[in-house]
């Protein structure tokens, strides 16, 4: 099997890791694999790879639309098959999301083995802490739990783990639960949380999570975590509304900056209070306190 190659380089870190994203999560389909990795002093380059057999692709005619910014050009070239999670992983280096700092295997020997330190494989299930939806909702787990306890809480749409483990880091004493639709997502969840010694701590669960009977029994919840998509998260508001204590913490992300305003009148009109709204790359982290 035959790859292409588009390959593009940024003077600008923010726009490269912006482009990136746009590439991954509004392209269809998406590409096969794609690492985003500084190539010198004020360089950062972009590899995109899509299986040749799919057709043809024109990566800056499908972007222009999507982007605010102009892109340098594109250089394109056909490569053979390789091991593409190795070259994905080998251009992820370590993130420093507050407290936590998220590696992959491939750096376990240059990352200082900290409490607040998660191993992370990109791999099956969405959320390494290089892309901005799952860096902020990080962030926001460090600055809330640094200004209160939390005693019980549910990561929605858990993906990789990564937000549960920072809480069961953050919250030794908390009771967390992850779920999410996808049970490969969830079993490479629950490799995760033992891998980073949470395997006692977080109880995973596939399906709705908002309507799987052991998340009913636990809820309301003083914190809630979905990083999800917009569509989804206007969609359940109501549930979620329901899923969150009356003075708890609601985190939303997965969501692009322009769709932000709809979801946070949908959350409003739902009875809660914005308290933040941070925007990472073109992407919105939204904090919430139920009325």
């Amino acid at each position: 099997m035959a790859f292409r190659k588009f390959a593009v380089v940024f003077s600008d870190r923010a726009l490269a890791y912006a482009t990136g994203n746009a590439i991954q999560d509004l392209l269809e389909p998406p590409p096969d694999a794609l690492t985003v990795f500084e190539d010198g002093p004020d360089r950062w380059r972009i590899e995109a790879y899509f299986d040749v057999d799919a057709g043809e692709r024109d990566l800056a005619a499908e972007l222009s639309p999507l982007v605010e910014w102009s892109l340098p050009p594109f250089a394109v070239e056909t490569v053979p098959d390789l091991n593409w999670v190795a070259i994905s992983q080998a251009a992820l280096p370590p993130v420093p999301a507050g407290r936590f700092t998220i590696h992959g295997s491939h750096d376990s020997g240059r990352v200082a083995h900290g409490p607040n330190a998660i191993l992370i494989d990109a791999g099956e299930a969405f959320g390494t802490a290089h892309h901005a939806t799952t860096l902020g909702c990080l962030l926001a787990i460090d600055r809330l739990t640094r200004a209160r306890t939390f005693a019980n809480v549910l990561d929605l749409g858990c993906g990789s783990g990564v937000l549960a483990i920072a809480v069961a880091k953050a919250l030794p004493n908390a009771r967390i639960i992850a779920a999410d639709m996808d049970p490969q997502s969830v079993k490479v969840a629950t490799g995760n949380v033992r891998l980073n010694g949470a395997g006692g701590r977080i109880a995973l669960f596939v399906g709705n999570g908002l309507g799987h009977p052991k998340v009913r029994e636990r809820a309301p919840f003083d914190f809630l975590v979905a990083n999800i998509l917009a569509g989804p998260l206007i969609h359940l508001a109501s549930s979620i509304s329901r899923a969150v204590l009356h003075g708890g913490t609601l985190v939303l992300s997965g969501i692009l900056i322009p769709q932000a305003p709809e979801v946070i009148a949908t959350y409003l009109a739902h009875g809660f209070v914005l308290q933040r709204h941070d925007r990472i790359t073109g992407w919105s982290t939204l904090t919430f306190r139920r009325r």
